[in-house]
């Protein structure tokens, strides 16, 4: 039988927060597959990710096919809009919520997992856009450049410093787009269809460059809308899942499942001709040229 084989991996997943959004299903996928996970989460929600686990509410969702319990490897803290330490204000690193963590920067990252035992895998799940409920005719050149640096140059710089970790000619790098940054979606605003454009097209070129210098490999998966904790900031995440529900081929939700076995296949072995890749889960919204959950416009 052919499988997903990711025994003696090690993989990241950095923008784990719950047990409800694509990160989180791509780790226990990885999980599933034989790689040994460990996960970033942003310093702000650390705190109550460690407490949810700790007391058992993600109980359910980390239950494996084989009647075990999901573990992951190590929890790190992570915020993707600093490249190092330096560059985080140091009010922000003197605040509540970062004061105790050490490093939590990109690089800082990167150190931790290479003294942990080095890895094979990184999963880019992050974005954030602080004005994604703004049109773009109403964003601030200050939300417009956070939403790309943390959604996208963060990919950049996580391919920057873990590239040269990996082992060569087998690492494999994945993140996590959306159909806006090659359609308009009203609503979906405040830079961020702009952060998952440079995403996509980042990926084409770092598959080149991280190809040519390591030999890894880069793929990114345009998932369709989907209703998890964190999306809900986008404000109107319901109508746009019934929407693409409604005119897609098969006219039903994606699940968070169908992206993690997807990344965990992109990361596998039987991937190892694909790279520079954008794979659609969406039920074949993409491919759709025009609205069917409508009749049909009359006969000429």
């Amino acid at each position: 039988m052919l499988t997903i084989d990711l025994r003696g991996k090690r993989a990241l997943v950095a923008g784990v927060a719950d047990d409800g959004g694509f990160g989180f299903a791509i780790a226990k996928a990885m999980i599933e597959a034989g790689a040994l996970v460990s996960v970033a989460t942003w310093p702000p929600a650390l705190g109550i990710f460690r407490t949810m686990l700790e007391r058992g509410k993600f109980d359910a969702s980390m239950a494996l096919s084989d009647g075990q319990k999901l573990q992951f490897t190590k929890i790190y803290p992570l915020d993707a809009e600093f490249d190092s330490l330096d560059d985080a204000p140091t009010e922000l690193r003197e605040s509540r919520r970062y004061r105790d963590l050490g490093d939590f920067s990109i690089a800082g990252l990167a150190a931790a997992v290479q003294a942990d035992g080095g890895v094979d895998i990184v999963v880019h799940s992050l974005a954030n856009g602080s004005e994604v409920k703004k049109p773009l005719l109403e964003t601030s050149r200050k939300g417009y450049l956070s939403a790309v640096s943390a959604s996208a140059y963060s990919m950049v710089s996580m391919v920057q410093r873990f590239g040269p970790l990996m082992p060569k000619n087998g690492g494999a790098f994945v993140s996590l787009s959306y159909m806006a940054a090659e359609r308009a979606i009203p609503g979906y605003g405040g830079g961020m269809s702009s952060a998952k454009a440079a995403l996509e097209s980042d990926t084409r070129l770092l598959a080149y460059e991280a190809g040519r210098a390591w030999g890894h490999r880069v793929n990114v998966i345009s998932a369709g809308p989907f209703a998890s904790r964190a999306a809900s900031a986008i404000g109107i995440i319901g109508p746009m899942v019934d929407y693409a529900k409604r005119n897609s081929p098969i006219p039903e939700e994606i699940t968070a499942e169908e992206v993690g076995a997807t990344a965990a296949f992109l990361c596998s072995p039987l991937a190892s001709g694909i790279t520079g890749s954008c794979v659609y889960v969406d039920k074949g919204y993409a491919a759709m040229g025009i609205a069917v959950d409508r009749e049909s416009p009359p006969k000429s």
